[in-house]
């Protein structure tokens, strides 16, 4: 007859296993993920973009910057950027420097909170209470977050948006810009982060410009008020991060939490949108990075995208 103590030992060696492969290996495993998008006009040639988010840079993450340096060679059109690159008060440098060669390319770039605040610890039961209560971040239905952060630690935002600025990256925080790409003039319309509610949608409203030959729509957290703002006024792509792809994942299975009020099944790579009688895609980024907090990963390798968009169908 086997030991009673022989299960709970097993169960214990178990998640010692995967704790050890979670946090020795998969957060460092770095991943290119590859998509295709028909958004493009009849006739366009294919236009490469490639998504970095949620970097959360911690200094002496040389593995991270050197893979994140490597992307260059993939030669994009256009490099967009989706936010959260910091995790750490000191950790511009070394995301400038990991940037550094995608910066010579075009892109355009949102942040997201970890940009201006610094991460706290938290008790990671907070996240699968919040998808049950469906409060997320500053989101909380009577507005009593709303009226501001308290207490964090300020991160050096501005020397990273000088450094992409200086590079020619556009900035869309609540704004629009345009860059002329394979011939095409396209149009980006990015909002700051819905989770610390950041977003002003009011200034950005009205949908892609009639002389446009292609409108992206840019932010970080893919809040549903958002997603459905930019899908009722025809926005045929919407790019986000955030989610970490739900960074914990059950193999099999899929995601737990998004951290925010989209749909575990939407928590990462491409989907589509709908709202207002319209669709969208929706290319939601896992990201590259964790919380310094949380260095794990599991059932969800760290990542970037290369998205080919390709002319209608």
């Amino acid at each position: 007859m086997r030991p009673l103590y022989s299960v709970p030992l097993g169960i214990a060696a178990t998640g010692a296993a995967c704790l050890a492969y979670s946090v020795g290996y998969e957060v460092r495993a770095f991943r290119l993920r590859r998509v295709e998008v028909p958004v493009l006009p009849r006739g366009a040639r294919p236009l490469r973009v490639l998504q970095v988010s949620d970097i959360h840079m911690v200094s002496g993450q040389g593995k991270k910057q050197r893979w994140l340096q490597s992307l260059a060679g993939l030669r994009p059109d256009l490099v967009v950027n989706t936010g959260d690159n910091l995790s750490d008060p000191l950790g511009v440098p070394a995301t400038l420097d990991a940037l550094g060669p995608l910066m010579d390319f075009p892109g355009v770039y949102v942040f997201g909170s970890n940009d201006y605040y610094g991460p706290a610890r938290k008790n990671p039961a907070r996240y699968l209470q919040a998808m049950r209560t469906g409060v997320h971040g500053m989101n909380n239905p009577d507005g009593s977050a709303r009226r501001g952060i308290t207490g964090a630690v300020h991160n050096p935002w501005e020397k990273l948006r000088d450094g992409f600025d200086a590079a020619g990256w556009l900035d869309l925080t609540n704004t629009r810009g345009r860059l002329n790409l394979n011939g095409l003039d396209i149009e980006f319309t990015g909002l700051d982060d819905p989770h610390i509610r950041r977003d002003r949608y009011s200034e950005v409203a009205g949908g892609p410009s009639a002389d446009a030959d292609l409108s992206l729509a840019v932010v970080h957290a893919p809040y549903l008020r958002v997603l459905d703002a930019f899908t009722a006024d025809r926005y045929p792509l919407i790019l986000a991060g955030h989610t970490h792809g739900g960074q914990l994942c059950v193999p099999f299975y899929g995601a737990l939490v998004t951290n925010c009020d989209l749909d575990a099944k939407r928590v990462k790579g491409l989907s589509t949108h709908q709202a207002g009688g319209r669709r969208s895609y929706l290319h939601v980024s896992a990201g590259c990075g964790t919380n310094r907090y949380t260095p794990i990963r599991f059932a969800c390798p760290p990542e970037a995208t290369l998205l080919t968009l390709t002319p209608t169908r």
